[in-house]
């Protein structure tokens, strides 16, 4: 099997493990509070503990992604791996909120796998598969999300949530093992530049069809967190107050997720041919219109078949962005452009449910979907009208030389 094929399979493995793990504890981190006895302030203790590593990870990124392009990506995988194993198997020792709090902030500050995996194959797979290897690491993080709650929901149920975050931390550390024995990085060339965190700033602000994608990611990834605040309470009101509330909210929570695994291959075959750039506008389009549309719906079965529709053409953003990262960026600089767009992606995140929250709290639930759609259409916009600059730039990074 060619290198950059087997690189690309056990990272898919990889991620998979990585996003299962993170997924199986996440959810259930509010149970856990009350578990250990936080029975004030409850609510305010959640969301400081979820937003308190996308802070640190959009602080640390630019850093770990120097450090990437001047010993390699594959170093910073089984860093993180390293790291996120030791820190959930400390989240099964936990006594109060301020210890998840301590492990969640150096979450933050030390994790990068799924960052690094895909800077990895978007260096070391060729120019004409990179489309389809990325979009099929993409396939491998929803696939991970959807069976993770469901794998952590099961063990929390037999054995207890420590036991849960134990076995988080068990996954994280076979994917790691799997990496250091079978994932071989060839196309590296050390970074020999001199800089700073600054001047990795500067470059960026330099770069228009770079920075056009940073700030493309910063409004898809707020957009995308404006909705989760409400979306669970929402689908439960559509449902009913039946016994299975929970149960149907969940499945179809998970449904953007299903379609993701199964179609983001296709779309990233189809961006080899076609460019990043028609694929991002084509999934940023279906995804707005797909918001908008999830309003008409009061019904659950309507609104789940919409949702799922929205998750055919949504899966296609992300892996267009990543795509574009490696377009419209230098090799030695590819580990920092990826740090930095993961520091554009989670500041996104801790913005979006903000505004969520706030808008759920004061106008209708449909406002907030509203308002999510409009973002999305923005950004249709913005890659319409930047689309000779972004298209410019493919062809001249597929230029053999230039």
């Amino acid at each position: 099997m060619l290198t950059w094929k087997r690189n690309l399979w056990v990272l898919w493995v990889g991620v998979f493990f990585t996003a299962a793990s993170f997924s199986m504890v996440i959810p259930f981190l509010p149970l856990f509070l009350l578990q250990i006895g936080v029975h004030q302030h409850t609510e305010m203790w959640s969301g400081l503990i979820f937003s308190s590593a996308f802070f640190a990870g959009a602080i640390a990124s630019p850093f770990w992604g120097r450090m990437a392009d001047k010993y390699g990506r594959k170093p910073m995988i089984v860093r993180a791996g390293i790291a996120l194993f030791v820190i959930y198997t400390l989240m099964a020792f936990v006594t109060n909120p301020y210890e998840i709090l301590a492990l969640r902030i150096l979450q933050g500050l030390l994790s990068g796998f799924i960052p690094g995996a895909i800077a990895l194959i978007g260096t070391n797979t060729p120019s004409n598969q990179v489309g389809y290897a990325l979009s099929l690491i993409s396939s491998a993080a929803a696939a991970g999300q959807i069976v993770g709650p469901l794998f952590g929901g099961g063990i929390a149920e037999l054995v207890g949530n420590r036991w849960a975050f134990a076995t988080g931390g068990i996954i994280v550390g076979l994917a790691t093992l799997l990496i250091i024995f079978w994932v071989k990085e060839e196309n590296f060339k050390p970074s020999k530049e001199k800089g700073s965190i600054k001047k990795d700033f500067k470059v960026a602000l330099g770069n228009h069809p770079f920075l056009l994608v940073l700030i493309l990611t910063l409004v898809v990834s707020c957009s995308v967190m404006t909705i989760e605040p409400v979306l669970p309470l929402y689908i439960v009101k559509l449902g009913g107050s039946s016994d299975k509330a929970s149960l149907i909210a969940g499945i179809v929570f998970s449904l953007p997720g299903i379609a993701s695994t199964l179609f983001a291959p296709f779309w990233g075959k189809w961006a080899d041919k076609v460019g990043f750039q028609r694929v991002l506008f084509i999934g940023l389009l279906g995804g707005g219109l797909g918001t908008l549309a999830q309003i008409v719906f009061t019904h659950i079965f309507g609104f789940s078949m919409i949702r799922f529709v929205f998750g055919i053409f949504f899966c296609a953003v992300y892996p267009a962005l990543n795509g574009l990262v490696v377009r419209s960026t230098p090799e030695d600089f590819r580990g920092r452009a990826f740090s930095l767009h993961q520091t554009a992606n989670q500041l996104g995140g801790m913005v979006g449910p903000v505004i969520g929250g706030f808008l759920g709290g004061i106008f209708p639930v449909q406002s907030v979907f509203v308002v999510t759609g409009i973002l999305l259409l923005a950004a249709t916009g913005t890659v319409y009208w930047n689309a000779g600059e972004l298209n410019s730039t493919l062809k001249r990074k597929l230029v053999p030389g230039k």
